[in-house]
């Protein structure tokens, strides 16, 4: 049976032959049903209905949970053994808690917490984290495990102040409102022992982190987040904070500095509030940036393009966005960008409503007539013509009219689509008066309203002098490849040259040691993210001595390179999603950044077609890559930091029980390998402990 044939008996068999064409067209088989979300079925023209019943469908074919199109909300199961792990942790805390006891009657004190509990409960899953324990008047919070996200600091923080805001909204009888305080740190623990027995067993997280957020949240003043240096080191600038401290906190011998979290800090994009600060050289990406400047000169002349810049995480889209925008400042244009946000992904125009709220310079406390009048205003600005769009505008960032405008009596559907033409009426009206660079920032992450604006503006840009430049990572599939104005770039990983260029820059042009600067240019795969952290990371250690001219090794043996802690979750958040396979990564990791079938089917728990599925599951979510066919294959790790990600996980006990049998299975059955490489028996023989 064909590949065509089995996804059409598969969609007849539901019920649904009607999209066979649809799946075919666009190359979905039965083994990339289980990755499909609501959106793509959107996408693909699956009507409301049958989207749902379908993804029922999906979830019973992979034993999966249906419906999981917000990656945020999703939480991977926890794994089968402990693992030590980066993790924050927010713990919280109801103020004046003794006193209520006092107060109020047992039944409304219950009804008080529960609401308390709620609210917290509520803001802490809806920003993808984990509530661990709810201990009366209090909770304490993970993120980072059991599901780990490239940005578990920044979601724990806007939890915070998320459920500070929550429960400040809340009443008690005598009227007055719920405080709460809230402490946040970050290190490095074990996690996923479970102590007690049966109903009363729970798991336990080991090491200093949990204790250290306790310890704030009491110091912390009444409706306030207060997090540890080892949180504000992960933020970069998204937030404002406030230094408080030092503090003499109970069990721990050092005073301790603390910050409050104000709120969140206004800004461009995305990559301007994580990374503004000390900026590398630019390196490596002249001749994108060239040709980027190339369409934005065609735009210029009346021939609109729209460019789409893809690559990984962490390859330097947003640099490059950056780059060009410093480029044509001083040329005449106009910029508009939005910011897709990893949040808001079923936030219908999220990018757009904050884009016009920052351009209209709204304020957190304005009330809504004068959020009204800056509308207005910004309007006015673009021409008078779009004036005329306010009602459209007003609904669109909820700002009430009170009677200014007629009432928009129309459909869902129906003001959508004239919110969509407002829209691509305000790019071309202000591409009349000079050329505009229109920039959409991660659109991995795109909402699917933006994204049926988005195809409008394509459509919209081609008779125009604007530069469309959508940026985003693999995983998003651009619907617009077969219009002749539209231009794929895709970003590769940097050469050897421009990697060792990049790592002189970061080191202020002096050199460092051969024992350094190899294994960051081997660790890095040309990745300028990993390039910039572990060279900075390694700058900061005291491993090395500033020589004049260079750097040299201070004293003793140099230890195997850490991942730094601002890669170790957008590291983790590729391997939890694995569930009960990530075990298979972790066996691969210990063998080494490239291990054969052969080896691994001799030391994993599983083999024959499970071992084999195994290892497709980690090719297809572009963990592993892999060469030949089973039982001749071999596989290499993407990232060597992927190999010590998943390798760091593995506590010492059971990192010494894989590598003796490693060298086990070596000499067993490898012998002729063992023979002619004994330093490859000596490695995991040691790393056993058997020495």
């Amino acid at each position: 049976m064909s590949v065509d044939d089995e996804i059409t008996t598969w969609l007849d068999g539901i019920g649904f032959a009607q999209y066979a064409t649809a799946f075919a067209e666009n190359a979905i088989d039965l083994d990339t049903l289980p990755d499909l979300t609501e959106t793509d079925l959107e996408r693909l023209g699956v009507a409301l209905g049958h989207r749902k019943r379908m993804l029922r469908a999906i979830a019973a074919l992979s034993g999966a949970t249906p419906g999981a199109s917000a990656p945020a909300a999703v939480t991977a199961p926890p794994p089968s053994e402990a693992e030590k792990r980066q993790l924050t942790v927010l713990f919280c805390d109801l103020v004046g808690s003794t006193a209520l006891a006092v107060k109020l009657d047992p039944e409304d004190l219950r009804d008080v917490i529960r609401g308390f509990q709620g609210s917290c409960a509520a803001a802490i899953t809806q920003m993808g984290g984990h509530v661990a324990r709810f201990m009366g008047d209090g909770l304490l919070a993970y993120f980072g495990y059991p599901q780990a996200h490239e940005d578990d600091a920044e979601r724990a923080a806007r939890a915070g102040l998320d459920l500070v805001a929550k429960v400040n909204q809340l009443l008690l009888p005598t009227g007055d409102p719920l405080r709460v305080r809230v402490g946040i740190a970050t290190g490095v623990v074990i996690v996923g022992d479970t102590i007690g027995e049966e109903s009363a067993q729970e798991q336990v997280v080991v090491g200093e982190t949990p204790n250290l957020a306790a310890r704030l949240q009491g110091v912390a003043a009444p409706n306030t987040t207060v997090i540890a240096a080892s949180t504000l080191r992960l933020l970069g600038d998204v937030f404002v904070c406030e230094q408080l401290g030092p503090f003499e906190l109970k069990g721990l011998s050092e005073p301790v500095m603390a910050w409050r979290v104000l709120g969140e800090r206004v800004a461009e994009s995305r990559f301007a509030a994580v990374r503004s600060k000390n900026l590398t050289r630019f390196v490596g990406r002249q001749n994108e940036l060239h040709q980027l400047y190339g369409l934005w000169k065609r735009a210029n002349g009346g021939k609109g393009q729209a460019a789409l810049l893809s690559g990984e995480a962490g390859i330097g889209k947003s640099r490059i966005s950056k780059t060009l925008l410093d480029r044509i400042a001083d040329e005449v244009n106009v910029t508009i960008r939005l910011q897709c946000s990893p949040y808001h992904n079923n936030s219908p125009f999220y990018p757009i409503i904050t884009q016009h709220e920052h351009a209209a310079h709204f304020q957190g406390l304005d009330p809504p007539e004068v959020k009204l009048e800056k509308l207005e205003a910004l309007l006015s600005q673009i021409g008078p013509e779009i004036v005329a769009d306010a009602p459209l505008y007003a609904a669109l960032l909820s700002i009430p009219t009170d009677g200014r405008y007629p009432a928009l009596d129309l459909t869902p559907r129906r003001q959508k689509d004239l919110t969509i033409e407002a829209l691509s009426r305000q790019v071309l009206t202000l591409a009349r008066t000079k050329p505009v660079l229109f920039v959409i920032e991660d659109a991995h992450w795109i909402d699917p309203s933006t994204l049926e604006a988005t195809n409008r503006f394509i459509e919209a840009v081609k008779t125009a002098p604007v530069l469309l430049l959508i940026t985003f990572r693999p995983e998003f599939f651009p619907p617009w490849l077969d219009q002749p104005h539209v231009t794929m770039i895709q970003l590769n990983r940097l050469g050897h040259d421009k990697a060792s260029a990049m790592i002189r820059d970061i080191a202020g042009g002096k050199e460092l040691p051969a024992e350094v600067f190899e294994p960051l240019i081997n660790k890095t795969d040309g990745v300028p993210l990993f390039v910039e952290e572990l060279t900075k990371m390694v700058l900061e250690s005291g491993l090395l001595r500033d020589a004049g001219d260079r750097y040299v090794i201070t004293a003793g043996p140099l230890p195997r390179l850490a991942i730094p802690t601002t890669l170790h979750d957008s590291l983790m958040a590729r391997l939890d999603p694995l569930g009960a396979i990530k075990e298979v990564a972790q066996i691969g990791a210990a063998i080494g950044r490239e291990f054969t079938y052969r080896l691994i089917a001799a030391v994993a728990p599983i083999s024959g077609i499970e071992l084999k599925s195994a290892l497709k599951q980690l090719t297809r979510a572009g963990l592993i890559f892999g060469r030949g066919e089973p039982p001749d294959s071999t596989y290499i790790f993407k990232h060597a930091l992927l190999q010590d990600a998943a390798y760091a996980s593995l506590l010492r006990g059971r990192r010494q029980e894989l590598h003796r049998r490693i060298a086990d299975a070596l000499e067993d059955q490898f012998a002729e390998l063992a023979e002619t490489q004994p330093q490859l028996m000596a490695h995991h023989l040691a790393q056993a402990g058997l020495t």
